[in-house]
């Protein structure tokens, strides 16, 4: 028997890889914990830290409950999967994610997501209206990416790119919703303003007329938003506890 097949892939990895494949983990299971996972259609990256340009994602066909450090995929901007590995990747995950991870060296997590609230937005003219401080928060950093069907051509790599622009948020027309961020509290602080900003309007819209606000407080808002969520020492706090969160309703994340 190989020895090599009984060395964990903790003991394989660096350390900075392991902690990128926990905190990754652990944001699989939140989308789960939140009810935003679509099945394993919808996919999350993290870049793994040094000179090459690797990231992780979930391995296709696991459902994010059973998503673990140890079983993320590995891969380069080309698609290779890189060892160890026994699983493959979404090839439209693959698609969204190289594009934004070539493109952005300030992203390291790029969240996807297909929601029933965020898709019936990203199906709006409109798209996200200011009329909740939540939708406030985060509505100057939300851009819009058009449908063109399933992500899976790569000349659509540049279109998105350019769509996202410097922006941290994005709405794909009729598709889903999108976050990124350089650590994996702001893009899950970012997804989960946007995802109850959006099932807020939902709800909102089935009742009378609705009070949108303008752009002067707009900016107000986004900029009170902006200085707390940009404070680094409040990431670290704030993505401990989530951390905590996930330990103690779904174990076993980390291994």
């Amino acid at each position: 028997m190989d020895d090599q097949a009984n060395i964990s892939v903790k003991d394989q990895v660096s350390e900075e890889e392991w902690k990128a494949r926990c905190d990754l983990a652990a944001l699989y299971r939140l989308v789960h914990m939140h009810g935003w996972d679509d099945l394993f259609f919808t996919h999350i990256s993290m870049r793994i830290p040094g000179p090459e340009e690797h990231f992780l994602l979930n391995p296709f066909g696991l459902l994010y409950e059973d998503v673990t450090a140890s079983n993320l995929v590995k891969i380069d901007l080309e698609g290779n999967v890189l060892p160890p590995s026994r699983y493959g990747i979404n090839p439209a995950g693959f698609t969204i994610h190289s594009a934004i991870h070539a493109a952005r060296s300030d992203v390291n997590v790029a969240l996807h997501l297909h929601s029933d609230a965020g898709v019936a937005v990203a199906a709006q003219k409109q798209g996200l209206r200011p009329i909740s401080q939540l939708a406030m928060n985060i509505f100057n950093d939300v851009s819009y990416h058009d449908y063109e069907g399933v992500a899976l051509e790569s000349d659509e790599k540049a279109r998105l790119v350019k769509d996202l622009g410097e922006k941290n948020l994005m709405i794909l027309r009729n598709h889903g919703t999108l976050s990124v961020g350089d650590h994996p509290f702001s893009a899950y602080v970012r997804i989960y303003l946007l995802e109850r900003a959006c099932k807020v309007q939902v709800m909102a819209q089935a009742g009378g007329e609705l009070i949108e606000w303008d752009q002067a407080m707009q900016d107000r808002v986004f900029g009170q938003s902006a200085e707390i969520s940009s404070n680094e020492f409040f990431k670290e706090i704030g993505w401990a506890a989530i951390l905590d969160r996930v330990r103690r309703e779904s174990p076993g994340f980390d291994t």
